[in-house]
């Protein structure tokens, strides 16, 4: 099966794009922090740690799902780190993502399996760490890590 994804940007001002996404969704403004442009929306950076971090999340939630789980709500955090090359230009170095689960570990079902499943299941997550580490690390509500990266 082939899914074809599309979205439209259209500069509006030096480093401002909007970002139309189709079938009447919102559209979102992207823009370079100061001194390229005036920050007044998410760097492309932080887009991809957001595409990131929602798909992880989106598959730790279906996962649970699946094994009759409620979880949520499921909360996010990641962080990237951006540097140099061999060649000296700027890339993304390492994405962290962090997921928090709304629930104890001790009440969830089939945890265990859940954990070493979901994230093969996350067609972004996994796509992008074909070129760029991606490291994830899975807590409860009571902060117990229940996934690290190895």
């Amino acid at each position: 099966m082939s899914e074809k994804l599309n979205v439209s940007l259209i500069q509006h001002n030096q480093f401002q794009f909007a970002i139309h996404f189709g079938d009447n969704k919102p559209v979102l403004v992207g823009d370079e922090d100061a001194p390229l442009g005036e920050g007044i929306g998410p760097t492309p950076g932080q887009l991809l740690l957001a595409a990131v971090a929602n798909c992880m999340a989106d598959s730790l939630h279906f996962a649970l799902q699946k094994f009759n789980n409620q979880a949520s709500p499921i909360k996010a955090n990641a962080h990237g780190e951006i540097g140099r090359n061999s060649e000296g230009r700027l890339r993304v170095l390492t994405i962290n993502i962090e997921l928090i689960l709304g629930k104890a570990a001790s009440e969830i079902n089939h945890l265990e399996r859940i954990l070493d499943q979901f994230e093969d299941f996350c067609t972004v997550g996994k796509s992008v760490a074909q070129g760029i580490p991606v490291h994830l690390t899975v807590i409860d509500s009571t902060g117990k890590v229940l996934k690290a990266p190895k």
